[in-house]
């Protein structure tokens, strides 16, 4: 008997395949499908698809089926575990997972079995999703790349000769070439943001210090990083909406304490939306590829009555750009080893106070001495008021995730030394970073949603919205995928 009866058994698996995660546990919860079965037909696509994509790296497919099994069983007794029962999804190798490996793409790492999960997997457990392996991502998180010396190169479902983006790049692959039904990232540097625009699916960066990230910490350290967060990635803004309620709230150890309680999204029309927007920066320009998409965006909304402008923020954008940066490297400072850290000194030294260019302000940044971080902050936390000021008058801003769609695979040589061509001219890989920073680093929440295409390649928009206001740029994105553009997949992989 189909699934669905009015379509094929051919046009059935397709469908199923690229289905958000909510259809999915809709289909299970109507019987439609079982729990198993649905977990078998994603692991036969990925016997088939992932070899050239490389996405998925880390497999635990018989405690799957095991939880699987278990998820039927329920369901004939007339249980639902929750939202996410008998999906089965995949998550960022980061994370732990009882029993896996936990390697952030480091040799040295490899036997690193954590003994329990990380508190969102257990969240997700919970709603009901069954875990089946674990995505790739680059050495230390720290690229917009997915390579490492343990698992190799991870590549675009779009163009394999490009990159997915990292430090996600695994989980947006797998996402958009129908591998799995849900994912989770993390995001200090727009590693959730610009594999979502790279890939044509759909991301969200939270409000700092919302979602727990116990268990998504580079070993042996226990907190994140002042900046770092980690949120869901998925086919649909619905999704975005439904994992991050599933792993939102404190971790068990500040829970006596403090919950959370998000603002709820306010129910507007197109024409009720008030937004900004923001094409391009001095220092981190963006292609007209990009740029163009946007304001096709910007162009619909005007025409279907929503208040559009080109304001922003009062900050200097340069000013931004050159704060994040160091405040970016002071974060990852703990990452570095002696050996590393007294060369760091050495270059810093070297630095002119006039300097403009990343290498320089990432040597201060890996160097600083605490004053001068206090007074980083202080100038962050300014950018912050700046911020809530122009959210009193503006319900969002839109704007670039990155420069360029996704590029080619480029592995020679520092980020510094790689180059994106934008407009025509090359430009450093990190030079785009602005594009993560200029919001991530005053706590705020952005979504990516997929908003066309350059070339045959996705383009999406980051769409940030006030502290604590992640279900409104969530729900932006849902209003944008109803009457604008929603995810596509890419050709190739409809069988």
């Amino acid at each position: 008997m189909p699934l669905l009866p009015s379509l094929n058994q051919k046009s059935i698996a397709v469908n199923k395949a690229f289905l958000p995660a909510h259809k999915l546990a809709a289909l299970v919860r109507q019987g439609k499908i079982g729990c198993l079965e649905l977990l078998n037909f994603y692991l036969q696509r990925v016997e088939k698809y992932n070899p050239s994509l490389n996405a998925i790296v880390v497999f635990d497919i018989e405690r799957a089926k095991k939880r699987a099994r278990a998820a039927d069983r329920a369901l004939s007794k007339g249980e639902t575990w929750g939202p996410l029962h008998g999906v089965p999804m995949t998550i960022k190798e980061s994370f732990d997972v009882e029993g896996l490996p936990t390697t952030w793409g480091r040799p040295d790492l490899k036997t690193n079995i954590p003994a329990r999960s990380a508190q969102c997997v257990e969240r997700y457990a919970e709603a009901g999703a069954v875990l089946f392996g674990k995505t790739n991502v680059p050495t230390l998180l720290a690229d917009w790349q997915s390579f490492n010396p343990l698992y190799g190169t991870t590549n675009n479902p779009w163009d394999v000769t490009r990159v997915p983006g990292g430090s996600s790049g695994g989980a947006a692959a797998a996402l958009a070439a129908g591998l799995t039904g849900l994912e989770t990232g993390s995001d200090i540097g727009a590693s959730i943001r610009n594999p979502a625009h790279y890939c044509g699916v759909y991301g969200h960066k939270p409000t700092f210090g919302i979602c727990s990230s116990r268990g998504q910490v580079l070993p042996p350290y226990l907190r994140e990083s002042d900046i770092a967060v980690i949120g869901p990635m998925a086919r649909s803004a619905r999704d975005l909406e439904i994992a991050l309620k599933t792993i939102a709230g404190p971790d068990e150890s500040d829970a006596t304490a403090w919950q959370l309680r998000l603002p709820r999204a306010p129910e507007k029309t197109m024409r009720q939306w008030k937004v900004g927007v923001l094409l391009d920066a001095p220092s981190a320009q963006v292609d007209r590829s990009v740029q163009d998409q946007i304001q096709r965006l910007a162009d619909f909304l005007t025409k279907r009555g929503a208040k559009v402008s080109e304001a922003r923020p009062d900050i200097d954008l340069t000013d931004a750009h050159h704060t994040f940066i160091q405040l970016l490297r002071a974060a990852t400072t703990r990452s570095q080893s002696d050996e590393q850290f007294a060369r760091n000194v050495e270059a810093a030294k070297k630095v002119s106070p006039q300097a403009m260019d990343y290498p320089s302000w990432a040597a201060t940044g890996n160097t600083l001495y605490h004053r001068g971080w206090l007074l980083l902050n202080e100038k962050r936390h300014r950018m912050r008021q700046k911020w809530a000021e122009f959210f009193a008058d503006y319900d969002l801003l839109l704007c670039p995730a990155a420069a360029t769609p996704a590029f080619p695979h480029n592995q020679t040589g520092e980020r510094w030394e790689r180059m994106v061509t934008v407009n025509g001219k090359p430009q450093p890989s990190t030079t785009q970073m602005f594009w993560a920073g200029y919001s991530g680093m005053c706590y705020l929440p952005s979504t990516v949603a997929p908003i066309g295409s350059s070339d045959g390649l996705p383009v999406g928009v980051q769409i940030v919205a006030p502290q604590y206001g992640d279900l409104t740029s969530i729900a932006f994105a849902q209003l944008l995928e109803r009457e604008y553009h929603a995810f596509v997949a890419p050709p190739g992989y409809e069988d």
